[in-house]
């Protein structure tokens, strides 16, 4: 699960993964881009219904020895031709496909389709695609039927950078005004953070339908398959400055799973203000996210912190139909990261909007330890209380928001720093160990109060003693500081779960921060 960036996301993954012959798909002695078949949602959604009930078979992944001798550098010395790519021909067409050459961590070779007027035809690998520049490789010496990794998407408004990908196992990525990958989501999540290797599930095969001529609005379906699941996907790509992405998911369980994440999210934390374990770097902060956000079903918002532990941490937050969820980087200023080169301030936050009720389970977050920032620590999904019984169809539909801002936020005051460290009053000696929580709330209905207001901080802890707890303004904010301090009461070292919020005259004025505070070992509690 140590993984990063896009490369590295998918590396082994798409070898653990299978690729079954796709029936009623084009013979396999046709030439690609020659024979048509019809294709709608529907079809698929047939194919991959047809997939669960077959035997699962591993999707070939050897390589041409050149191919798979590249490194990293070879790798990326490779470039699709832009006049080669997909409806670059068409002065009309607002979008363009480019395609990712199959090498290093990409193993498996996906199938990729156009569909016009209801006709899908196989898009055909040819060397001359691609420039191969010092990779080493020479086109005319490759196989005809190499294939391809993935693809990405190109926009009218610049074709020079691309505003989404689909690389590697179920992996892809997009970006909005901020012109900034970051954080990845996923078709699908199986057994993630359980303690034992996890299943992840590979797109097979991609059609894309050939916009209208000025549509801005890019239609992609998936086949999705792994040795527990197999699943249809449509998406309806709109880029923008929030580039939304409209998901229907069919799936269609070979067996039981037991844990099943619908709409994973997975980003990156190494540190932050709240979490200095692996602050060894001359940057301040190192992080593609900071934070989830909750909108649950009964309306209320939760805010929780991220964290790169010291050992693998998982909460669940148990819901019913929430109404949003999301990794976020609320931290957006440039001087709390000093990144020049990758720019930590401008990564995309991700929300997920359920368009439909989604019933009663949990969103989930794993917490994987991490030294290394070319690695993903970070997943957060839906898991829901029904588990997937084989044989049936389980069918999911939701937006993907990426941009600086998600699509909603609440009305009230937000989180927007915590701070920890050690407790106790300065200048009275400590007698026993304790730890300081300081959390800073901007934003909502904060303006209309008096400089006279007496909030409350509304604090429960699962263990501990509560103590030197206080709520005051904070000027350079134009918010609020609360803080406290948690004294362990045993020699534990189970997770503490801690929430907090600011209330007055009875009303709640900021949204719940909530967070899991794990207690150093007794032997190690200096004071």
């Amino acid at each position: 699960m140590q993984r990063r960036d896009f490369a590295r996301a998918a590396a082994a993954l798409a070898a653990i993964t299978c690729w079954p012959a796709l029936r009623a798909a084009p013979a396999a002695s046709s030439p690609a881009g020659t024979a048509q078949q019809p294709f709608d949602y529907a079809w698929l959604k047939g194919v991959a219904r047809a997939r669960a009930a077959a035997p699962y078979k591993a999707p070939p992944a050897e390589l041409p020895k050149a191919v798979e001798a590249l490194d990293w550098d070879q790798y990326q010395a490779i470039r699709f031709r832009d006049d080669h790519a997909l409806w670059a021909g068409d002065a009309q067409s607002n979008f363009h496909l480019k395609f990712f050459h199959l090498g290093l961590y990409f193993k498996s070779a996906v199938r990729l389709h156009e569909v016009v007027n209801g006709q899908a035809r196989e898009l055909a690998y040819d060397p001359v695609m691609f420039d191969y520049g010092k990779s080493g490789l020479r086109g005319a010496s490759l196989p005809k039927d190499l294939g391809f990794a993935g693809f990405r998407v190109n926009f009218h408004t610049d074709w020079r950078g691309d505003v989404a990908a689909f690389l590697g196992a179920s992996y892809f990525r997009a970006v909005g005004g901020e012109r900034q990958y970051g954080l990845s989501a996923r078709g699908l999540a199986i057994d993630t953070g359980l303690g034992r290797p996890e299943e992840f599930p590979m797109f097979t095969d991609f059609w894309f339908e050939r916009p209208a001529p000025g549509h801005d609005v890019l239609t992609v379906y998936a086949l999705l398959d792994s040795p527990s699941v197999s699943g249809a996907y449509r998406f309806d790509i709109h880029p923008g400055n929030t580039l939304v992405m409209d998901v229907d998911a069919a799936l269609y369980p070979r067996r039981a799973v037991e844990r099943l994440g619908i709409a994973p999210l997975t980003s990156m934390y190494q540190y932050g203000e709240n979490d200095r374990r692996r602050a060894n770097d001359w940057r301040p902060e190192v992080h593609d996210s900071d934070g989830l956000a909750i909108w649950s079903g009964q309306g209320e918002w939760l805010w929780r912190p991220l964290t790169n532990p010291e050992q693998l941490r998982f909460s669940a937050y148990s819901d019913e139909n929430p109404r949003g969820f999301g990794l976020l980087q609320r931290d957006r200023n440039f001087d709390h990261y000093q990144d020049d080169g990758v720019f930590y301030d401008r990564r995309p936050s991700l929300w997920v909007t359920p368009k439909a009720g989604w019933g009663r389970g949990q969103v989930q977050l794993v917490e994987i330890p991490t030294d290394d920032e070319t690695n993903d620590n970070i997943v957060a999904f839906w898991n829901p209380a029904q588990p997937l019984v084989p044989g049936e169809e389980r069918l999911f539909s939701y937006q993907l928001h990426w941009g600086a801002l998600p699509p909603v936020a609440p009305r009230m005051a937000q989180v927007v720093a915590t701070r920890t460290g050690m407790g106790g009053v300065v200048g009275q000696k400590r007698k026993y160990y304790s730890a300081r929580f300081v959390v800073d709330f901007a934003g909502g209905d904060f303006e209309l109060l008096s400089s006279q207001a007496q909030l409350e901080p509304v604090i429960t802890a699962s263990r501990g003693i509560v103590e030197i707890t206080s709520a005051r303004p904070l000027a350079s904010i134009r918010g609020w500081r609360a803080s406290f301090d948690l004294r362990p009461t045993d020699d534990l070292v189970d997770p503490v779960e801690l929430r907090l919020f600011l209330r007055y005259k009875g009303r709640a004025m900021t949204e719940t921060w909530s967070y899991q505070w794990t207690p150093p070992a007794a032997a190690q509690r200096s004071f």
